[in-house]
C-alpha cells in the first residue's frame, strides 16, 4: 500500500533534521504542514510568501534531494503559500510549483485588495493633524547613529532578522513583512535592529517620516493627552508617521486603553502603506496580557527571533567594537572574553568596557592574566557552557587548519581525523544532539558521529601520540 502524505514528510523531516542544525530546523521546517499526494507530486503548506522565499534561496537543494530519496527522480513539490492573515492580498489559495516561480511571485504580490478605513479614521479629514501654523511634519526619528547597520554585527543568531530588517530598509511598506516583529531576550540587539532600519530609511529616503519610541514613552504621551484633552491630536499625529518603531511593545500588557488607540493607529498605518515595526522580549504566541485582535495583527507580517549570539558571531563583535574605539586588544584576550561571556551582546560590551577601564585607571597593560581576573569578578561561575563552534576553533588552531578546509568536503586524513575529535569533544562537552552536532561539523549524520566516536577512543588506547593530542586539545578547551 502506498504511503501518505503525513508519512512522506515525516520521513523526509527524519533526514532534514540530520542536516541542518536544530534552530533552524524548528524555524524553517516544523511549521510546514503536508496537503496532499498525487501522481509523485507533494504539496506542503508554508506560512508565508516570505517563508517560501526563503526556502527557495536557501533549501531547495536538501528539499529536492530528500524528496527524490523518499519518492524517487521524478518527484515533484508545490507550495501553498497562506495568504489570508494578510488584509492586502485575497484569501484566494495560491499554489507556487518547485524550483522556478519568479511569475508567481510577481502575481501574488500585485494582488491587494481594496479595504475601506474605518469609520473612526474619519477619512473626510483630507489633513487630520490639524495645528495652526503647521505646514509640514517635522518629527525627530529619535535614532541613536551608533544603531546602524554597519555596527550590526551578523551571524547565525540573527540572519533572518537582519535580512529582513534590511529588506524593509529598501522598501518600507512595500514587503510581504509588515509589520516586522523582532523579539529575543535582553541584549540581544533588538533596539539596535530596529533603530538601523530607521536609519536606513532616512538615509535612502529622506522624505520619509521616521519615529523610534518606546512604549513606555508611547504610553506616558497617551495619559499626557488623555489628561490635557488633546486626544485626536495625538492619534493624528502617529498617523502620519511612514515608518513608525515601537520598542518593548510587550509594554502594552494589561493597558487596555493605549491597546485600543494603538489599535486605531496600527490599523490607519497599514492600511495606507505605511511600515511598523516592533520590537518585544517574546514571540506573539507567548504575550500575556495583549488583546487578541491586537495579536492577530502582529502575525499578519514576520516575526523574527535573535538568538543568543554563537561564539564566532562574539568575536566579530568584539573585534568591530574594539576598531571602531581605536583599540588594539590581543588576540588570545579576544577569545578569552568571547568563551566567558555567552549569554548576550549588552553583557560582551559591558565586558570589554570593563576591562579597558581596568587598564587605564590602573595603568595596566591589556593581557590574558588581566582579563582573566576582571572575567572572574564579573561572572560568578566562570565555568562556561563549550560551544561546538569554539571546540571548532582550538582544534583548528591546534593543528594549524583553516576553518573553511576544515569545514570543507576533502576527504584528506588529517582533516578528517581532525573532524573526528572536534566531533568527541563536542559529544563529551556539550549537551547537543548528536544530528546537531554532525550536522555542524561539517554536515554529517549523526552515525558518523557515534563512528568517530568510537574511532578517537579506540586511538586514545592504543596511540600515545594520539593521546598526548587529546590531552593537550582538552586543557585548551577548559582554560
Amino acid at each position: 500500500m502506498s504511503k501518505n502524505h503525513e508519512v512522506i514528510w515525516g520521513n523526509c523531516l527524519q533526514i532534514i533534521k540530520d542536516n541542518v542544525q536544530t534552530i533552524t530546523f524548528k524555524t524553517w521546517f516544523e511549521p510546514i504542514v503536508p496537503l496532499k499526494i498525487e501522481n509523485k507530486v507533494l504539496t506542503i503548506q508554508v506560512p508565508s510568501l516570505f517563508f517560501y522565499e526563503y526556502l527557495e534561496e536557501h533549501y531547495i537543494d536538501l528539499l529536492r534531494k530528500t524528496l527524490c530519496k523518499e519518492l524517487g527522480a521524478d518527484t515533484k513539490l508545490e507550495y501553498n503559500v497562506v495568504m489570508e492573515n494578510n488584509p492586502y492580498f485575497s484569501k484566494q489559495p495560491y499554489t507556487v510549483k518547485m524550483p522556478g516561480s519568479a511569475n508567481i511571485k510577481k502575481e501574488l504580490k500585485n494582488k491587494p485588495v481594496s479595504i475601506p478605513l474605518n469609520v473612526d479614521d474619519n477619512p473626510g479629514i483630507k489633513n487630520p493633524f490639524i495645528i495652526p501654523g503647521l505646514k509640514k511634519l517635522t518629527v525627530d526619528p529619535q535614532l541613536n547613529p551608533e544603531y546602524s547597520f554597519a555596527n550590526f554585527i551578523e551571524g547565525e543568531c540573527n540572519r533572518l532578522a537582519r535580512s529582513a530588517g534590511y529588506a524593509v530598509a529598501n522598501s518600507p511598506g512595500g514587503t510581504a513583512f509588515n509589520p516586522l516583529l523582532v523579539y529575543g531576550g535582553s541584549g540581544l540587539g533588538k533596539t539596535h535592529l530596529a533603530q538601523a532600519i530607521g536609519i536606513e530609511v532616512k538615509e535612502k529616503l529622506p522624505e520619509k517620516t521616521v519615529l523610534y519610541v518606546t512604549a513606555h514613552n508611547f504610553q506616558t504621551q497617551y495619559t499626557e493627552a488623555s489628561r490635557n484633552n488633546t486626544r485626536n491630536d495625538f492619534i493624528h499625529f502617529y498617523q502620519m508617521i511612514d515608518v513608525l518603531i515601537i520598542d518593548d511593545v510587550q509594554e502594552f500588557a494589561g493597558k487596555e486603553k493605549t491597546q485600543d488607540i494603538f489599535f486605531q493607529i496600527f490599523n490607519h498605518l497599514h492600511q495606507s502603506g505605511k511600515q511598523l515595526i516592533l520590537t518585544s522580549d517574546k514571540a506573539p504566541v507567548e504575550m500575556q496580557g495583549l488583546d487578541q485582535r491586537l495579536l492577530s495583527r502582529f502575525k499578519w507580517g514576520l516575526a523574527a527571533d535573535l538568538q543568543t549570539p554563537d561564539y564566532e558571531t562574539r568575536i566579530q563583535i568584539l573585534k568591530k567594537k574594539t576598531y571602531n574605539d581605536g583599540i588594539e586588544l590581543p588576540q588570545d584576550v579576544t577569545e578569552y572574553i568571547a568563551s566567558h561571556i555567552t549569554t548576550n551582546v549588552r553583557e560582551l560590551e559591558g565586558a570589554l568596557i570593563s576591562l579597558l577601564a581596568q587598564s587605564t585607571l590602573n595603568k595596566k597593560e591589556i593581557t590574558l592574566e588581566l582579563a582573566k581576573q576582571m572575567i572572574d569578578k564579573l561572572v560568578k561561575n566562570t565555568k562556561r557552557e563549550i560551544s561546538i563552534d569554539y571546540i571548532q576553533k582550538i582544534v583548528c588552531d591546534y593543528f594549524n587548519l583553516p576553518m573553511d578546509i576544515f569545514t570543507s568536503k576533502t576527504r584528506k586524513r588529517e582533516i578528517v581525523q581532525a573532524r573526528q575529535i572536534a566531533m568527541f569533544f563536542a559529544k563529551s562537552l556539550t549537551k547537543a544532539s548528536l544530528a546537531t552536532i554532525g550536522s555542524s561539523i561539517g554536515g554529517k549524520d549523526h552515525a558518523t558521529v557515534l563512528h568517530a566516536c568510537k574511532t578517537v577512543n579506540n586511538l586514545i588506547d592504543t596511540d600515545k601520540t594520539f593521546r598526548v593530542y587529546i590531552d593537550e586539545i582538552e586543557n585548551k578547551l577548559k582554560l
